[in-house]
């Protein structure tokens, strides 16, 4: 499915998050396509049942995934844009920490914006 990176200087949850959610953008994993069990994934990544469990946890409390008992674990149906406003607020102050440190790098606005859409094309571009 995925490969985690242990000197990734994220959490191996939030990497399993993260790759679950480029999948969805990318469309590798559609609504209603069923995903590892926790220890399926687990055994998978060689990491502890417990971070996957996390991360599903996450990803069910972002409506993301669903698990159904004694069927398994899917990609949620998503309804048109579903915007949760304390998300898109604690994404803006991300940004505006990024935006903050790529100015005191150097860049003028135009490169930033430049960055942030390269970023967002390799996003959807496939792998």
């Amino acid at each position: 499915m995925f490969n985690i990176d242990p000197r990734d200087p994220r959490a191996l949850y939030e990497q399993i998050i993260d790759h679950i959610k480029e999948q969805v953008i990318k469309g590798t994993l559609k609504p209603g396509d069923q995903v590892p069990s926790v220890r399926q994934l687990a055994s998978m990544l060689t990491i502890n049942a417990n971070t996957v469990m996390k991360a599903y946890n996450e990803l069910e409390r972002q409506q993301l995934i669903e698990t159904i008992r004694g069927k398994g674990t899917f990609i949620a149906q998503l309804p048109e844009k579903a915007i949760n406003e304390s998300q898109l607020i604690s994404i803006q102050k991300e940004l505006k920490s990024s935006c903050l440190a790529l100015h005191y790098m150097g860049l003028s606005k135009e490169d930033v914006l430049e960055e942030v859409s390269q970023i967002y094309e390799d996003l959807l571009r496939e792998e």
